[in-house]
């Protein structure tokens, strides 16, 4: 179930901050949702011809929280933060990564996002492909990147528990 509330206050009617954090809570818990169900096997499979699976798809929004937020916003370097250097490669799964792990991994993220985005306001600037964006710019991009990932693995749970056949 998605909150509508973020520490008892309506997201609906909310302020600026507090409507973003609840949007972005709201997506991000439904990303960690892909995972619920399903088990390290289906969370592998292959049902479209790229690397999205149920389980990459989280990895690879877990590379995104950190990007935007542990990289882009608290300034902590890529190489440090052990990011891989292509989008592509953030969907590649290790033998380590299971459900479990993949949505722990996801969960850390999305809590020291949150510590990171605290520490800043809406209108401080940051650069991205040398141009200044501001953190309330990187709020509604990850809203709506996480939303379309949450809806990619929306589809790719159905077709599983549906019983497509995977692609090889």
């Amino acid at each position: 179930m998605r909150r509508s509330t973020l520490l008892g206050v309506d997201i609906h009617v909310a302020g600026e901050r507090t409507m973003l954090d609840g949007m972005l809570d709201a997506q991000r818990e439904a990303v960690a949702q892909i995972l619920s169900g399903i088990d390290d096997m289906a969370a592998r499979t292959r049902l479209v011809p790229s690397l999205t699976t149920p389980l990459g798809l989280v990895k690879h929004a877990t590379f995104v929280e950190r990007v935007w937020f542990h990289s882009r916003v608290a300034g902590v370097p890529r190489a440090e933060l052990g990011l891989p250097e292509t989008v592509d490669e953030s969907f590649v799964l290790t033998s380590d990564d299971t459900v479990d792990s993949v949505r722990l991994a996801f969960l850390a993220a999305c809590e020291r996002s949150r510590e990171v985005a605290a520490g800043h306001p809406l209108d401080e600037q940051f650069t991205w492909h040398r141009r200044r964006v501001s953190l309330r710019y990187v709020y509604v991009h990850l809203i709506a990147e996480l939303a379309r990932h949450a809806g990619h693995g929306d589809i790719l749970v159905e077709q599983l528990k549906a019983g497509t056949a995977p692609i090889r």
